[in-house]
């Protein structure tokens, strides 16, 4: 990989490690029985977690960004 592909493969790879892991917590818990699926629960909530952070943060970025285009004077460049 060049080195300009590297930075955009972590970046996808990183976007994606969240779903991955909710996906890969439920599976765990659909396929295992008892006390066996209790260690896929950590995975699960963390995996929540991180996925429910990136979206409040996007939407505060967003927002300001909004907030910030509103303020301007209007004029062109």
């Amino acid at each position: 990989m060049s080195a300009r592909r590297l930075p955009r493969f972590r970046a996808a790879l990183l976007a994606l490690s969240s779903p991955l892991l909710i996906l890969l917590a439920l599976l765990v818990l659909l396929l295992r029985q008892g006390a066996d699926r209790l260690p896929a629960v950590p995975a699960l909530v963390i995996g929540c977690g991180l996925l429910t952070t990136s979206v409040v943060r996007r939407r505060r970025r967003r927002a300001e960004l909004l907030r910030a285009l509103r303020q301007g004077d209007g004029s062109p460049s």
